[in-house]
């Protein structure tokens, strides 16, 4: 009689623990196989929690945590003191009729959102800036830096202030403010999805359209090519080189270096936020498109309508308008947005390249601004023709200039590489370079021209991932991640904005 002898199944629980616990060296992100996985069970389990709404609430509530978790370890606690005090915050202040009474109610808010912030990000930028003033020694004080602070704080903020306003009601039960702010999909690097967009979806009967599930496979799919294809790619096999070493190569192998790092950056920060989209809408929510193919831009305003769209216009809603906008004068007007996007560019980072960056961004937008009032052009006013191309070739390149900046950390290596740009180019160079970088030159061509390709082929595209039966969308996705692994680097490269 024939015995079939299997084999025993052993569990490595050290090891199964090892991967389920916070590691600084590999957070949680989209594109890996974990979290491939994870998602995999957790979509069962909501699937099963369709019809009881809290308890699917609660759910995806508790596992945006674990997320949160495996990305910052034991600091997501950081993210219910927001929460929890926001919370509060904004029901107390709805209930108080008392003018300075609300003020001083939405100025608790703000402390507390921005006292975390600054503590944990801008401390040890402050102490450098001060330690001299008493004569002492610079020693950087061993503050961790939680992923997506600065996300989640404005996020929370922008409920507070909106209640502050009487532009929102707050809610009533504290769950669903919980699953607002620390929905997974967005909660480390956006995009920032303001409570008037989202709260409205959160009680609503579970429905995924076929519609709504293709566009999420597309926009899984475009991020997950961005980010783990083009992006990484050309970051470990070139721009990486580059930037850490400009003075040892050629004026021509830096503007290449600096084209590379814009296609990189916006791969890396419009991939993200694909991905985000395309999960939220697998789950039956919207969130806002976060960019608009921003390298098409005819001028530094346009830019920032194109953007990282969620950003700037949180800054333009709660900052901007804030220290007065367009209403004190044109003056005044030039000065806010300069300050806006000096920090603007202090909410990336804390450090000097950062605020040249944004107050790069702050000029131009003042002088585009100025300029046109000159011309006497309307608001909505757009270039044609060769106009407008060149308007396009400048912006971009301004756009470049400004990216040396906040891609290096010190001053020193951005007037390096603008010094070899412009005084040993070396064209001479560039048969060697196209040989020896064939491979990155031609991944950064297609990034560039699928950028430049008309919106309507994108929704071509998103139409024929929708009309794809299940099996064809998943042999897509099956495709992608094959190609994926053929290009990865040995690490996976974490989204650039999670340092901010």
């Amino acid at each position: 009689m024939w015995q079939l002898n299997l084999p025993d199944l052993e569990i490595d629980w050290k090891k199964l623990t090892d991967v389920l616990t916070y590691d600084p060296q590999q957070p949680m992100i989209f594109s890996s196989g974990l979290f491939l996985w994870l998602f995999l069970g957790f979509s069962l389990i909501y699937l099963l929690l369709q019809r009881k709404t809290t308890a699917r609430l609660l759910f995806v509530s508790l596992f945006s945590y674990y997320f949160y978790y495996k990305s910052s370890g034991f600091y997501f606690f950081l993210l219910g003191i927001v929460t929890v005090s926001d919370f509060l915050l904004a029901r107390w202040m709805y209930r108080t009729e008392t003018s300075w009474k609300r003020k001083l109610i939405v100025c608790c808010s703000l402390c507390i959102n921005l006292g975390l912030l600054c503590y944990f990000k801008y401390t040890n930028f402050f102490y450098e800036m001060l330690a001299p003033l008493w004569h002492g020694t610079y020693h950087p004080l061993d503050i961790f830096l939680p992923v997506g602070i600065s996300f989640f704080t404005f996020q929370s903020l922008s409920y507070t202030i909106d209640v502050y306003r009487k532009d929102l009601k707050p809610l009533s039960n504290l769950l669903d403010y919980v699953f607002y702010v620390s929905f997974f999909p967005q909660l480390v690097a956006g995009p920032i999805v303001r409570a008037r967009d989202f709260i409205p979806q959160i009680r609503q009967p579970l429905y995924v359209s076929p519609e709504m599930f293709g566009q999420g496979v597309f926009f899984i799919v475009s991020g997950l090519f961005k980010k783990a294809v083009i992006s990484d790619y050309i970051s470990v096999n070139f721009v990486e080189r580059i930037f850490d070493n400009p003075g040892l190569y050629s004026g021509l192998e830096n503007l290449f270096g600096v084209y590379g790092y814009a296609l990189q950056i916006y791969c890396d920060f419009s991939g993200y936020s694909d991905m985000a989209i395309g999960i939220a809408l697998l789950l039956g929510f919207r969130f806002p498109i976060n960019f608009n193919s921003p390298y098409k831009a005819d001028s530094v305003t346009d830019f920032w309508h194109r953007w990282h769209i969620s950003l700037s216009t949180w800054l333009r809603d709660y900052l901007y308008i804030s220290l007065g906008g367009n209403r004190k004068g044109k003056i005044r007007t030039y000065l806010n947005l300069f300050l806006t996007m000096l920090f603007g560019g202090l909410w990336h980072g804390a450090s000097w390249n950062f605020i040249v960056w944004g107050g790069l961004h702050g000029v131009a937008l003042a002088v585009h601004k100025y300029v046109r009032s000159l011309l006497g052009r309307a608001k909505n006013y757009r270039s044609t023709g060769w106009k407008r191309f060149f308007a396009v070739v400048l912006t971009f390149h301004f756009v470049c200039f400004c990216w040396i900046f906040f891609r290096n950390t010190t001053f020193e290596g951005s007037a390096t590489m603008i010094r070899q740009i412009f005084t040993a180019f070396h064209p001479e160079l560039a048969g060697q370079l196209f040989t020896g970088y064939w491979k990155v030159f031609l991944l950064m061509g297609v990034g560039y021209l699928l950028h430049a390709c008309p919106d309507r082929w994108q929704e071509a595209c998103s139409r024929g991932m929708i009309r794809l039966p299940l099996v064809g969308q998943a042999l897509v996705l099956i495709l992608l991640v094959y190609l994926v692994m053929q290009v990865k680097s040995s690490d996976i490269q974490p989204f650039i904005y999670f340092q901010f």
